[in-house]
């Protein structure tokens, strides 16, 4: 595939965020190794497509720079990193680094153009507001990385914390443990190689607010990623994730919808899904995970998705009570 150069350059400067040393990223005019044009579906929705990969808009792994998405990895063939942009009714694919043929092979099914919608509209159309969510957010496409081990880091600290503890956790081990990813993207980092988490001692996470119960969790969960990588679909991955101490249906589930691109996942035991369910499809302020799995049923196959697509329309329940404390394990 012949290589295409980026015209001119752009400069972003990105928020400070507490807690963290944030830089100024700059796209710089080295071309990519490699290139691929992809036709994507009619009404194809890029930014809502992607969102589920980056964890908020500073992500140190994958963000949007000036309508293009860039997103860092590690490949069985060296570290690479992957451009998404639109061109008019064409989405075009850059690949940067070693890895770069990986990516560009894969890059479609990351940006959600390999989703099966079979027979979702049917279904959909047993309920109101799903239906009207199915039609008006008919662009949005799940992605599937392929990859197990970098949603699973970002999954453990995750558990249990609030999003704020989570970002600072995830983006400390990243710097801590990546490496710089490869491309015109200034302050892109690939995600840390599962050898070297399972090598370090727990306490070296407390500084990043990450206490010994999901450092020991990541450490196990990074020894068995090699065999984590090699499942063939989304149950194999359920079985041998949810086989780990401290994994459970939550964390499983976040990782197979992004992984395999899994629309049936349902995030059992997350704190605010839920609710938003009950709420949504029946009018009740408050459900339980039993509640919410009765609720989804008739959508099964496409669970996952419909809770997708709630998210999308901002379909939350109302709040009640304190937000949870922020905690610091940073002296333990």
């Amino acid at each position: 595939m012949p290589s295409r150069r980026i015209p001119g350059s752009a400069k972003v400067v990105v928020p400070s965020q507490p807690g963290s040393a944030w830089q100024s990223v700059r796209v710089t005019d080295t071309g990519p190794a490699a290139s691929r044009v992809l036709r994507p579906p009619e009404r194809y929705h890029l930014g809502g497509s992607l969102r589920s990969l980056a964890m908020g808009a500073h992500d140190p792994c994958a963000r949007f720079v000036d309508g293009t998405f860039w997103w860092a990895t590690r490949t069985p063939a060296g570290p690479a990193t992957l451009a998404l942009r639109r061109s008019g009714a064409d989405l075009v694919a850059d690949g940067y680094g070693p890895g770069a043929d990986w990516a560009l092979d894969r890059a479609d099914a990351v940006a959600g153009l390999r989703d099966d919608l079979t027979d979702f509209d049917r279904l959909a159309a047993g309920h109101p507001l799903v239906d009207r969510l199915a039609r008006t957010h008919r662009g949005l496409r799940l992605p599937a990385t392929g990859q197990v081990f970098p949603r699973l880091l970002r999954a453990i600290l995750e558990q249990k914390v609030t999003g704020k503890e989570a970002f600072r956790a995830y983006a400390a081990t990243v710097r801590r443990f990546g490496a710089p990813a490869p491309g015109p993207l200034t302050g892109l980092w690939t995600p840390p190689e599962p050898a070297v988490i399972a090598s370090t001692p727990y306490w070296v996470f407390h500084p990043f607010g990450v206490e010994q119960r999901r450092a020991e969790t990541l450490r196990r969960a990074a020894a068995e990623a090699d065999r984590l990588e090699r499942c063939a679909d989304p149950v194999e991955a359920t079985g041998r994730l949810t086989a780990i101490a401290g994994i459970g249906p939550w964390t499983a589930a976040e990782v197979v919808r992004i992984a395999f691109g899994d629309p049936d996942a349902v995030s059992v035991g997350d704190y605010h899904i839920p609710n938003m369910v009950a709420w949504a499809l029946a009018g009740e302020v408050r459900g339980d995970d039993a509640r919410m799995l009765a609720l989804l049923e008739p959508f099964r196959g496409h669970r996952g998705r419909v809770c997708v697509l709630l998210e999308a329309g901002g379909h939350h329940a109302p709040r009640f009570g304190p937000r949870m404390p922020i905690r610091s394990f940073a002296r333990f």
